[in-house]
């Protein structure tokens, strides 16, 4: 199944989740079981709009990322130039996050509003071709429109989250239908376990499915996936010593490897795939 097709069929089911959740949770704090579907996707539609204008400001803002001009970084800057000609896009704004430890995203809510940014570490750790391979892949995520893919899905898993803290607090107050409707009482209850926990595998699920497509482009428009792969252990076990200081639980996953030490469990609930399962897929394209 190709990304593209698991991404939308991840999505759908991302829909129709939050459609159960809102009719049923809807239905537990005493609405109308339509008025509580329509509650959330008017919710979700206003977050997703006001997402898809400002992801890029609250995502610099949120690790302190400095816009750098060419003489300040005339490598950075030519390489960019490079690959927004490799992959057809207009040159995203360049910008530099003061942190030693190597990683990079990228953002903004469509190729002409777009910027790519990287921490100070990473020109250090890279060569030029593993540079560039990194920053393939952030192109990548830009002519894929992964940034509002994973906003819109963020979002969607934050209302369903939404919906069922709104019915817990119902339960509290008592604002639910008693004995008028014992079944759809249930079916909210066992949603509101139920649903968060799906909307996050699922989240976590389109993540991944758009970080092995965003390797897949990236390796094709820089022409080198082993340098890529390069990169990607490179930064990994740099990023396992000593994680990345402005990253937090809210944009982890814009970053192309994961900023935070995981292990056991925590691995599985990641929003990155694996390391080596990345880099063996971008070594089977170079063989």
């Amino acid at each position: 199944m190709g990304n593209n097709f698991k991404t939308f069929i991840l999505l759908a089911g991302l829909a129709a989740l939050l459609v159960f959740a809102g009719r049923a949770l809807g239905g537990m704090i005493g609405l109308d079981r339509n008025l509580g579907l329509m509650l959330g996707v008017g919710l979700s539609a206003v977050m997703i709009v006001s997402s898809y204008w400002f992801s890029d400001k609250i995502a610099l803002a949120s690790t302190g990322a400095r816009e750098v001009t060419y003489s300040e970084a005339p490598d950075l800057h030519k390489a960019v130039e490079f690959l927004a000609q490799r992959a057809s896009l207009p040159k995203p704004r360049v910008y530099l996050i003061s942190d030693p430890t190597p990683n990079a995203f990228a953002t903004g809510r469509n190729p002409s509003h777009a910027a790519i940014a990287v921490t100070t570490g990473i020109m250090d750790i890279l060569n030029r071709e593993e540079l560039e391979g990194v920053l393939a892949h952030e192109f990548s995520h830009i002519k894929n429109r992964d940034i509002l893919i994973s906003s819109v899905t963020a979002l969607l898993a934050g209302v369903i989250a939404s919906l069922a803290s709104w019915a817990r607090w119902g339960l509290i107050f008592g604002m639910g239908r008693d004995d008028e409707d014992r079944g759809g009482s249930s079916m909210g209850i066992l949603m509101m376990i139920v649903a968060p926990f799906m909307a996050m595998l699922i989240q976590l699920a389109v993540s991944r499915s758009r970080e092995y497509q965003a390797d897949e482009t990236g390796a094709r428009i820089c022409g080198r996936p082993q340098a890529l792969a390069s990169a990607l252990e490179k930064l990994d076990r740099a990023n396992q010593v000593r994680p990345l200081a402005e990253a937090s639980p809210a944009n982890a996953h814009m970053f192309i490897v994961n900023p935070f030490t995981m292990e056991g469990i925590m691995r599985l609930m990641s929003t990155h795939p694996p390391i080596p399962e990345r880099v063996a897929r971008l070594q089977h394209m170079h063989g």
